[in-house]
């Protein structure tokens, strides 16, 4: 349906503004720390292009999403009709939850029907070509590929046809347009690079502007800015030009201005601030700001009142075709209007904001950016929280900003958006443009969206189109029209409590908008309702219609009580659904979740009467009760809902309708006694219905007592004393009110008691627990209920009756007796306790705790009665019974607490040996007793006895603890507490915890027996950890070594026995043990040398499968390994101080021990055993060759009769694989020697170069006197010239002191004064102690002699003693910087050290770590030459 143009359309960008509430803005959200100083202009042009920096966000929390824009003014479209909103129509209905979030359609999409016949009809009928350009202001102009300007008024009557096609064909189409703010003037810009200005009130040609930019070029952007006489332009050369405006004598002039060329980065876009009406005096306009956006950056420039740069901005990394985009708002902040800039290239939206501080600096504030998935190619504001952005695909996004939320996507292929690459590329001027802005046209689309005040035009290739927000009831109506009654509700839900997006059309205070709102809602509540059913399907499966009101009736509820509509809910609405049975089945079991959430507290009588039916009726009985638990139930037929509570088992809903119906606490407790009364008086087993009833009974009890209502909440305050008394009234009622004759008294306390005996002691001992402690239960304490005199009365009278009851009566058991004593002893417990109960039956209790037949809750009763102890209730009473009663029944915490009064505390000990819940704590109380003071000599004397007497169960207990008890109070006493201890295992237990290193002072005592304790420590270890014993010799330095040696050799531990051999100095011993081992090791390989026989039917006899035989084979060779290892590390330890003939002594028996064996091998695995000797006896070669000359080596081997009578075939593995050792370290030395050859080749030959190397003085004076280096022609004078170039007289240097000290003046060693200053010394040598050189690598002095004779015209050169001045060295460092790592030569020393140190000790080897080169983590051996460095 088409809608009537509205003259009032365009409105001001500021009638938005004022229109909004300001305080609702997020301060916030603009709180982020300032960029630092803007950088010059030049800086900026001088900067290279490929720079990126990435966007680094300052803080990601600033952003607060609640508070939205909830006010914007409603503006109208421009268009003529609505033309049927054809993109709606595309959409994708959806269903929507009732609590996700829905924006409905956000956008109003309209074809500007007249201006798009307009630009069809022009085209046809005067040739002006296919539109190419659009701005909006107070009017709108469209330009055309022939050179054509067309203005519209609002109402899109074309006003003006401005130029002809014959300018069109010397212009080119026009590619820019602007209106300046009092839509006064219009700037056409054109592809062939002029400019023309135009009136638009009578449509006269002011200005044809041909040089304002190089000749060549497109005009890409032509703006204007606030200033009427200031304007902007860019070109496709990517150059920025100021246009000022003049007007002298009648005549119109332009004076241009380059702002930035294109020649430092090509710009394609420009935005000038336009600053609104009503904001004409805002600090920022005055400089009159100018955002630029490279292909690189983007730059905010001042153009008043002198150029400067104010911020840039890369992009970081973008698509190279992707368009840079720029568009500026004035948003308020901190009750303030200021702009914001946001910009983007590719998919990342940037946010700036510029606001000026009050000392008149320009600041520039990064906000948080906005990531999307697509590549923008149109950016605009639509309001100040609210952008729309276009991608490449031509999909319109609506965005909010604050939340970064995707409000709307529309399609936009229906529009057929111009583009503008043909004049990117500049084709009408020959395309003289860059590849990287060719490529940016492609989907550069400027001059085709243009903003203005809240709306947003697109220009077709045929039409123009105009996007406008829609106000808020537009948005709720579109959904209804589409029947999305949830998704509508939501939506004005959402407009309601502030949370919506993009909102307009809402004025007024807070509460004013919320009832404009909640009419709207109850409008769409009640077309709902009717929708609902009249849609409803009348035929089919009752499952299908319920399905359908499960879908509608709930949500009108839910939204009536958000509402607080009550009276809608359960009049109209009821009303309306009552009507089917269906909808009212579904709308009364849809209550139920909101009674229960405590929602919904009343329903009108009629409701619930139906709900009561209705439940009823379906068997609902389980929610039926949690209803009526929770609602109001005074406008009920209570007698009617009593009984058919009762009649279904409903206790709980019963008990609370008397309560709160009736305020009567007691019937519920008489109703509940006449079912279960009768069947226990009667000893029959209850049903499990009973027995449901008798635990509520108890719990009812206990939340009367209390003062908290049943089942949930809290009795009225006023009511709480009131019901306790009651309730203690009924308990205690000498007979029922249905007396029969076989009734006994206190039926109620008896039935209880029979149905529950601890259970109902536990409720009675609560709440005497709450009387005396006041504990607080919600807003009601027991404080007046504690000195009540009443209340004590009723607490006495109660334990007065059980006592009765129970007390020698039969029908009770010894633990229920038992329970009714703990719970008196518990009350007689308590500090405040005013019951009173007679001497016997104390006797009575007190046996009856002690009582040692009774396993029964033993804790609970020791607790009770120490509790009792603790508060003095057996002052009265003989300790020495009580004593012997709590021995008796094992009350060891009784027995302590006596005991702790008759300061008998070694018996303390025996009460804890005997506690197997508290053993381990003997430790603590121990050590406390003895530490801390407040006991007496004779009191610690006992315990220390006591403990001694019982050590032996406590090693047995805690080794550990025993160990730190002993070292820590008994360490005279560790020999004797050794020899009680009986089992040898567990003195090794204890030894092994007393010798472990501990933290604190070690006794003295232990330290005179450390010998024979290490001692007898080694003997148990070879028994019992033999595993352990290595390490525990290595890390022991205090045990005598012959007896050490003695023991390891009886238990036969070899590694052992050698290890402290070789400690003793006994190299020789150690080897010949580790030998014996080998040998045996090796024995085992050659099994047929002890038994004779074949290998398989030896396996036969001892009955071993051929796996098991292999696994033996592999387990021996293992060992093998493992001791040739030992033995070897021995020999490599020892080696290091003997002689040839003494080392010849250690490798040639080891080398023959693995020979020997070889030729004994037989059966099957023989050649694998084989082969796995003789892998290890080269192993054995490599090693001693090391030590032993390889003459030497070969002829024992051919000496030795297993090879000597055999083939040279036999040994030749052996003595190729010597020979190849050979070659290798020959080749090794040989390459090593040329290495070192070249290096020091290398070396000195730059150390020569740099001695003999020529010396250039800076300067012709000292840098001392300042004076000519010849003061006078006549004179001698000595000069000293440095490698750095300073240059000096002698004499000078000696009055500053900075020669070496030497004697004689030719080998006086000299330093740079200058220099060495500089460097932090004064005269003097300077020395590198880090590098050991103190003499320099050139260092001349030059003698001046007069011309008198004939001299040499320049003078001589005397060299003197080379030293290294600071220069020099500084030169040296950069030298040996070139190598990567350590040099060949401390490498090559290293190696020297490692393997020639001849006074190396056994027992401390090389270890890693040690600071070796060749341990270092990045060592790497480099064997290429050194670079070549140029002089």
């Amino acid at each position: 349906m088409s809608e009537s143009p509205d003259a009032h359309s365009l409105v001001s960008a500021s009638s938005q503004l004022n229109l909004m509430e300001i305080d609702a803005i997020d301060d916030k959200e603009f709180d982020i720390p300032q960029v630092d100083t803007p950088p010059t202009l030049e800086s900026i042009l001088n900067e290279p292009e490929d720079e990126e920096e990435p966007f680094v966000l300052e803080d990601t929390c600033l952003m607060n999403t609640e508070n939205i824009d909830a006010h914007s003014c409603e503006t109208s479209s421009l268009a003529s009709s609505d033309s049927g909103d054809p993109a709606h129509l595309k959409r994708k209905k959806r269903t929507v939850e009732m609590n996700a979030t829905v924006h409905g359609s956000v956008l109003r999409h309209s074809l500007l029907k007249g201006i798009s016949a307009q630009i069809v009809s022009a085209a046809d009928k005067v040739d002006a070509g296919l539109p190419t350009a659009i701005t909006v202001s107070g009017v709108i102009a469209v330009g055309t590929s022939h050179g054509l300007a067309l203005v519209f008024d609002v109402n899109q009557a074309l006003r003006l046809c401005l130029g002809t096609t014959t300018t069109g064909a010397e212009f080119g189409a026009v590619s820019a347009l602007s209106i300046n703010h009092d839509c006064s003037r219009l700037l056409c810009g054109f592809a062939k690079g002029q400019i023309t200005m135009w009136d638009l009130a009578n449509g006269k040609l002011l200005r044809t502007i041909t040089d304002a930019h190089p000749p060549g070029t497109a005009i890409l952007h032509v703006k204007f800015t606030d200033d009427p006489t200031l304007a902007v332009c860019n070109d496709s050369g990517g150059s920025v030009f100021e246009l000022a405006f003049r007007r002298v004598m009648g005549m119109r002039s332009c004076d241009s201005r380059c702002l930035f060329s294109g020649s430092k980065g090509e710009v394609c876009c420009i935005e000038p601030l336009h600053t609104p009406p009503d904001l004409r005096d805002h600090p920022i306009t005055p400089y009159s700001l100018l955002a630029m956006g490279s292909l690189t950056k983007i730059l905010v420039i001042g153009l008043k009142p002198s150029l400067k740069v104010w911020m840039t901005f890369p992009y970081g990394k973008s698509d190279p075709s992707s368009v840079p985009q720029l568009a500026w708002q004035f948003v308020p902040v901190q009750k303030l209007f200021n702009p914001i800039l946001a910009f983007c290239r590719g998919d990342t939206v940037h946010f700036l904001l510029v606001k000026k501080e009050e000392m008149g600096t320009i600041h520039v504030i990064k906000q948080r950016q906005l990531h999307l998935n697509c590549d923008i190619i149109s950016l605009s504001w639509i309001n100040s929280r609210t952008l729309v952005l276009v991608d490449s695909h031509e999909k319109l996004q609506v965005v909010d900003r604050p939340s970064q939320e995707v409000l709307e996507t529309l399609d936009l292929d229906q529009v057929q958006l111009v583009y503008n690459s043909r004049h990117f590329k500049s084709l009408a001027t020959g395309g003289n443009v860059s590849q990287a802005l060719a490529l940016v046209g492609e989907k550069a689309c400027y001059q085709s969206v243009s903003s203005y005040a809240g709306q947003i035009v697109y220009l077709g290739t045929k039409s123009a189109h105009i996007m406008t927000l829609r106000n808020w009831r537009e948005r709720v109506d579109c959904l209804l029209k589409q029947e999305h009654f949830v998704e509508a509700l939501s939506l004005a839900w959402s407009f309601h409590e502030g949370t919506a997006r993009a909102v307009l059309g809402l004025f007024g205070d807070p509460a004013k908008r919320k009832g404009v709102v909640a009419d709207k809602m109850v409008e769409i509540l009640f077309q709902f309702a009717e929708r609902s059913l009249k849609k409803c399907p009348e035929h089919g499966k009752i499952q299908v219609m319920e399905q359908h009101f499960q879908d509608v009736v709930p949500v009108m509820v839910d939204y009536c009580l958000l509402l607080q509509r009550t009276d809608l809910l359960f009049n109209q609405l009821y009303s309306c659904l009552a009507d089917n049975v269906v909808s009212k089945g579904v709308f009364l079991e849809s209550l139920e979740s909101y009674i229960v959430t405590e929602r919904l507290g009343h329903l009108t009588t009629p409701v619930m009467k139906d709900l009561l039916a209705h439940y009823h009726g379906n068997g609902m009985m389980d929610s039926l009760e949690s209803c009526i638990v929770h609602l109001d139930v005074t406008s009920l037929d209570m007698q009617q809902v009593v009984q058919m509570c009762w009649d279904n088992q409903l206790y709980d809903a019963m008990i609370y309708v008397f309560n709160r119906g009736m305020n009567d606490y007691t019937t519920p407790l008489e109703k509940l006694f006449e079912e279960i009364g009768p069947p226990l008086r009667e000893g029959r087993t209850l049903t499990d219905e009973q027995v449901v009833m008798g635990n509520k009974l108890l719990v009812y009890i206990s939340c009367c007592l209390a003062g908290r209502a049943y089942p949930l909440g809290d009795i009225p305050e006023d009511l709480v004393p009131q019901v306790k008394n009651k309730v203690f009234e009924f308990l205690i009622r000498l007979h029922s009110a249905d007396l029969c004759e076989e009734e006994e008294v206190f039926p109620f306390i008896r039935t209880l008691l029979h149905f529950d005996t601890r259970e109902f002691l536990n409720v009675l001992a609560l709440v005497s627990y709450n009387n005396n402690q006041e504990i607080q239960l919600n807003t009601q304490t027991f404080e007046d209920f504690k000195n009540d005199k009443q209340a004590l009365e009723y607490q006495q009278r109660i334990v007065d009756i059980l006592l009765k009851v129970m007390v020698d009566n039969p029908d009770f058991t010894p633990s229920q007796v038992g329970g009714l004593f703990t719970f008196l002893a518990r009350q007689l417990a308590k500090p405040d306790n005013t019951l009173f109960v007679n001497r016997k039956l104390f006797d009575q209790v007190l046996e009856f705790l002690c009582s040692p037949d009774d396993d029964s809750r033993h804790t609970e009763r020791q607790q009770v009665l120490l509790e009792l102890l603790q508060v003095g209730g057996v002052v009265q009473f003989d300790e020495g019974r009580l004593l012997a009663l709590a021995e008796k029944a094992e009350f060891y915490q009784i027995c302590e607490f006596l005991y702790e009064k008759k300061h008998l505390y070694d018996k303390i000990i025996d009460c804890y040996l005997r506690d197997t819940l508290r053993k381990e704590e003997i430790f603590s109380y121990i050590h406390n007793l003895l530490s801390m003071p407040g006991y007496n000599s004779e009191e610690k004397k006992t315990v220390w006895d006591k403990t001694l007497q019982h050590i032996q169960e406590l090693v047995t207990l805690d080794p550990s603890k025993s160990a730190d008890l002993v070292a820590c109070h008994f360490p005279e006493e560790v020999g004797p507490i050794i020899s009680q201890l009986e089992d040898e295992q567990l003195v090794f237990q204890f030894l092994s915890c007393l010798l472990e290193p501990r933290e604190g002072h070690h006794p003295g005592a232990v330290l005179t027996l450390e010998a024979d304790l290490h001692q007898l420590q080694v003997g148990l270890l070879c028994r019992f950890a033999p595993q352990k014993l290595q390490t525990f010799l290595q890390t022991s330095q205090l045990y005598r070594l012959e007896e050490a040696i003695k023991i390891t050799e009886q238990y036969h531990h070899s590694e052992a026995t050698a290890y402290l051999l070789e400690r003793k100095g006994d190299a020789h011993g150690a080897f010949t043990v580790l030998l014996k081992k080998l040998e045996e090791s090796l024995t085992l390989l050659t099994p047929e040398s002890q038994g004779g026989g074949g290998g398989a039917d030896r396996r036969k006899e001892e009955g071993q499968t051929e796996g098991e035989a292999e696994e033996k084979g592999e387990s021996s060779l293992e060992r093998v390994e493992d001791s040739l290892n030992d033995i070897i590390a021995l020999c490599h330890r020892s080696s290091q101080n003997l002689n040839q003939q003494q080392r010849e002594v250690l490798w040639f028996p080891l080398l023959e021990a693995m020979m020997a064996p070889q030729k004994l091998l037989s059966g099957p695995n023989a050649k694998h055993t084989s082969e796995a000797l003789k892998e290890l006896t080269m192993k054995v070669l490599n090693s001693m060759s090391s030590f032993i000359p390889l003459p030497a080596i070969i002829q024992r081997i051919l000496q030795d009769p297993v090879y000597g009578k055999g083939k040279l075939a036999e040994i030749q593995g052996l003595i190729l694989g010597m020979l190849e050792t050979f070659n290798y370290e020959q080749t090794l030395l040989e390459t090593t020697t040329s290495l070192l050859n070249h290096d020091l080749h290398w070396s000195l030959s730059h150390l020569h170069a740099a001695v003999t190397r020529g010396l250039h003085p800076r300067q012709d004076y000292c840098n001392i006197c300042l004076q000519q280096y010849k003061r006078r022609q006549d004179s001698l004078e000595q000069i000293v010239i440095f490698s750095c170039g300073h240059l000096y007289h002698c004499q000078c240097l000696q009055s500053k002191d900075c020669g070496s000290g030497l004697t004689s003046e030719c080998l006086r060693g000299w330093s740079c004064y200058k220099c060495s200053s500089n460097h932090g010394g004064r005269g003097g040598v300077t020395t590198d102690q880090g590098r050991g050189r103190s003499t320099s690598l050139a260092q001349t002095r030059v003698t001046s002699v007069h011309r008198e004779t004939g001299a040499e015209a320049h003078g001589r050169k005397m060299f003197a003693e080379t030293t290294l001045d600071p220069q020099q060295a500084e030169s040296w460092d950069r030298l040996h910087c070139l190598y990567r790592g350590p040099s060949r030569l401390a490498i090559l020393s290293e190696l020297a050290h490692c393997h020639g140190n001849e006074k190396a000790g056994l027992v401390n080897p090389i270890q890693p770590g040690t600071g070796s080169i060749l341990h270092c983590e990045n060592f790497q051996l480099k064997l290429s030459p050194p670079p070549m460095v140029e002089e």
